[in-house]
């Protein structure tokens, strides 16, 4: 069963933290809050943790679609090609916030994306999420965790979330309840934004 600790939002714990990337530096599975659903996610160095992840998930590695959780806007050039003045505004107005932007991915993607010519980034507005990423030094994959009762699409419930995938990970981390509405997915790798998914991160920011 998973290693179960709660970290409170507000003032995430330093030593939580670091138990949590211990984890993921041993090629761990964590889900985690964000400010959207909870997510399912690993270390993007290891292969063999991002194959458990799409195993977990049904699909295969090179065709999942797995975004990058990042602290900031800083190490972004690690994993997309050079954005342009007017993209690198709309990122820098949205985030941190419940936002994916699929964006032109770089050749210097870790080896299973390097096919992959666009990749979704994250910067959730979650201190937890934010510390775990900063405290690793590269960034963690995201997927969110889908429920098959379709009342509760996402489960939102950390305690019930140990129950149903407690034998699956290795940490589920209590940041409180999670929200039950996904991200707004929104691609910035062609000349015109184009929404791919409304979800909880308001459209304004245009």
């Amino acid at each position: 069963m998973a290693e179960f600790f709660k970290i409170y939002e507000e003032n995430p714990n330093p030593k939580q933290i670091e138990k949590a990337v211990a984890v993921l530096r041993r090629g761990g599975i964590i889900i985690y809050p964000t400010d959207t659903v909870y997510g399912l996610g690993c270390d993007i160095t290891n292969i063999k943790a991002l194959e458990r992840v799409a195993q977990i998930k049904q699909v295969k590695l090179e065709k999942a679609n797995f975004s990058f959780v990042c602290h900031d806007l800083s190490n972004l050039s690690d994993y997309v090609k050079q954005i342009d003045t007017s993209v690198f505004k709309i990122l820098k107005r949205a985030l941190p916030g419940p936002y994916t932007f699929i964006l032109p991915g770089a050749k210097s993607l870790p080896n299973p994306f390097k096919k992959k010519k666009t990749v979704g980034i994250r910067v959730p507005d979650n201190a937890i999420a934010l510390d775990i990423v900063r405290a690793l030094g590269n960034p963690i994959i995201s997927t969110s965790i889908h429920d098959e009762d379709e009342v509760i699409e996402y489960t939102t419930d950390p305690e019930l979330i140990l129950e149903k995938w407690g034998n699956l990970v290795d940490l589920v981390i209590d940041g409180g309840y999670g929200d039950n509405e996904p991200s707004t997915v929104i691609d910035l790798s062609e000349d015109e934004p184009i929404i791919i998914r409304e979800g909880k991160g308001n459209l304004e920011i245009f």
